[in-house]
């Protein structure tokens, strides 16, 4: 029995290098999906609002084909006089949203958005450390905005880009992330936005190659127009912008 039990442990840790060496090759081929990325900012001469974007690789754009095709450009275009400052960083956790806020300059914005917490969730962070920079992330930036609005990644174990067990793993912290915003965007006011759908009703697992990124990571053009649809009927956007 013992030996069995050494054989089926051996089968597990194999599958477990196997998808652990997958998942480092992949995350080298979206470091370089990054690397072409630029976060959109634009300011129009005539600006009649102000829109202040914070976050990681989501809120950059990564994986869209342009930065017009991002959230951020997405608001742009449908908002030509709004002038959009954004701050967003590849591989930025919670932690460094908090830092994106703490520099930005004392000035007003009519609205701050929030793209994080999927770095969280692959790079481990603890319950207790996200509940905290989570919370600081929505106190700073509602001293900057009437209104804040947190958009956390989606199910990021259903991206492509994870096989199982690890997908499972990252399933379950995605769920406990977004509980987290939740719960803190209750508390402080802000407004929060659910990406968040188990594989059962997730349109990304349905229509994986239209919605992912060459990476399988990142959302890709139609991806982000989803995700901006969240947003917009969600948070109701056009209502809090001129």
């Amino acid at each position: 029995m013992n030996r069995w039990h050494a054989v089926l442990w051996a089968g597990v840790g194999g599958v477990v290098l196997m998808t652990a060496g997958c998942a480092i090759v992949r995350l080298d081929h979206a470091r370089k999906v990054a690397q072409d990325s630029e976060p959109f900012t634009v300011r129009p001469p005539a600006a009649t609002a102000r829109l202040l974007m914070v976050g990681d690789s989501t809120g950059v754009g990564t994986g869209a084909s342009t930065a017009r095709y991002s959230v951020a450009g997405r608001i742009a275009a449908d908002h030509p006089h709004l002038e959009i400052v954004n701050r967003a960083g590849d591989g930025a956790r919670f932690a460094d949203v908090v830092r994106q806020l703490d520099a930005v300059p004392a000035t007003r914005f009519d609205i701050v958005l929030i793209q994080a917490g999927g770095n969280d969730v692959i790079r481990f962070t603890s319950a207790e450390t996200l509940r905290a920079h989570i919370d600081e992330a929505l106190r700073l930036a509602g001293e900057k905005a009437r209104t804040v609005i947190v958009m956390p990644s989606g199910n990021v174990g259903n991206a492509p880009f994870f096989f199982a067990p690890l997908s499972w793993i990252m399933t379950s912290r995605s769920r406990e992330l977004h509980a987290m915003v939740r719960a803190s965007a209750a508390a402080s006011g802000a407004v929060y936005v659910n990406l968040f759908k188990e594989a059962a009703d997730d349109p990304f697992v349905r229509d994986p190659q239209r919605l992912h990124a060459a990476d399988g990571l990142h959302p890709s053009d139609d991806g982000y127009a989803l995700w901006y649809s969240q947003l917009r009927s969600q948070a109701a956007l056009p209502d809090r912008l001129p």
